[in-house]
């Protein structure tokens, strides 16, 4: 045999071994894949201290519960789910290192946002540069200078959500036809992006905009704020705060009063269990968003109205520190993790172009209905609700799980009451 004879020989024989290797791997990975029993981690930070804790902690029982609901009915692509966190303290400085952490030290395959606009702003940086599918709880406009394609947010704001927000309180003012309007926020990234889509609505409307002030984070006490508000005589006063803000012009409201027919908006807080029981009848009259309240006409999300039951069951079972009711943030806690669960299954395999094609595209039935995503990662349609804080007599905490206390006002097709002047309810 020729030396070029033997080349050839060696060459064929080194081809088919590649072949016969790639065959092998080939038919080997997937069932690697398949038998892989480590779990599928999911990374997150949440506020479970500091002025957001009230949201924080009782999103962290819901997100439990579908680890537990996910796990038994298998999990994410066959492998059981776990959930790896750390408290942020309501502190946007705390985000960066801990997302950092999640994905190079603890290796977590997704990561998912904590609780709030102001803490999901400093983690968006982190998860463009990597790449990542990313989903958003309860953030105002975290998209809007980014627009990442690989962002998904469950707030139901609409497609414009710094506009939308605040839609259906407008809508619910229209009764008193007004004219002027007092525009308050906190000086903080959520309350600033939620007055400007007030201040647009407002304009929409022709309202005089007769007060616009910003006031810092750490007012303590707000009765100068509410006199300077009250000098200006607003037909309206809309306010975009955080907990601790609210709970203080609440009670400043109720020692100073005013003259304005309608008080609220954008307070974030007096859905918590612990506010509502603590300001009892000073709630009156407050006309305010939310998402989901025990009125009748909510039954159009029947999901939410069982896991919201049994996370008041597994609160009072285990004694958690929690807020004892869930209405506001449970629903929305588990539908997040729950849509990026659904849409990994779909796919088949971790791969985050895919995954967020896949989210973009699909039309998801949750816990909160049927939920949809626009080019933005924003809901392709708003529904938030307007209600009013009626015939609140104590602070005895269970009226709120009754019908009747914060009644809706919009939208018209589950409205239960009819909008009543702010000093009326006093």
């Amino acid at each position: 045999m020729t030396r070029i004879m033997k080349y050839r020989v060696r060459v064929m024989l080194l081809a088919g071994l590649f072949a016969v290797a790639f065959m092998l791997t080939s038919v080997t990975a997937p069932v690697a894949q398949a038998q892989n029993k480590d779990p599928i981690k999911i990374g997150f930070s949440m506020a479970l201290t500091g002025a957001l804790a009230g949201g924080g902690k009782q999103s962290l029982v819901a997100m439990q519960i579908w680890q537990d609901d996910i796990n038994k009915k298998g999990g994410i692509l066959g492998r059981q789910v776990e959930l790896v966190f750390y408290d942020d303290q309501t502190n946007p400085k705390n985000v960066p290192g801990i997302y950092s952490k999640l994905l190079d030290v603890d290796k977590v395959d997704f990561v998912v946002s904590g609780y709030g606009t102001n803490l999901i702003a400093p983690a968006m940086p982190v998860v463009i540069d990597r790449d990542i599918v990313f989903m958003g709880l309860f953030g105002m406009n975290n998209n809007h200078k980014w627009n990442y394609e690989k962002y998904f947010q469950i707030l139901p704001a609409g497609p414009s959500p710094a506009v939308g927000f605040s839609g259906s309180w407008f809508e619910a003012i229209k009764a008193f036809k007004p004219k002027t309007i007092a525009l308050l926020a906190a000086d903080a990234e959520f309350a600033q992006n939620l007055k400007e889509g007030a201040v647009e609505n407002a304009k929409a409307m022709g309202l005089e905009i007769v007060y616009n002030q910003n006031y810092p984070p750490n007012t303590s006490d707000f009765t100068p704020i509410v006199r300077a508000v009250n000098s200006k005589k607003p037909d309206i006063f809309y306010i975009a705060s955080y907990p601790n803000g609210s709970s203080g012009l609440v009670r400043a409201i109720a020692e100073v009063g005013t003259d304005a027919k309608a008080v609220g908006g954008g307070m974030v807080g007096l859905q918590y269990a612990g506010l509502m029981s603590g300001l009892g009848p000073n709630l009156n009259g407050f006309l305010n968003y939310d998402f989901f309240v025990p009125e009748p006409t909510m039954n159009l999300y029947p999901g939410a109205s069982n896991l919201i039951e049994r996370y008041q069951k597994k609160v009072k079972a285990e004694n958690l520190k929690v807020d004892e009711l869930g209405y506001y943030l449970v629903p929305w806690a588990y539908a997040y993790v729950d849509i990026l669960g659904q849409a990994v299954n779909a796919v088949g395999k971790i791969d985050h172009e895919a995954i967020a094609e896949y989210l973009h595209k699909t039309k998801f039935t949750t816990v909160v209905g049927d939920v949809q995503f626009g080019e933005n990662g924003e809901w392709t349609e708003s529904k938030t609700l307007a209600v009013q804080y009626q015939g609140i007599k104590n602070n005895d905490l269970d009226q709120f799980t009754k019908a009747g206390t914060r009644k809706i006002m919009f939208p018209a097709d589950i409205k239960t009451g009819e909008v009543k002047p702010f000093n009326e309810l006093r």
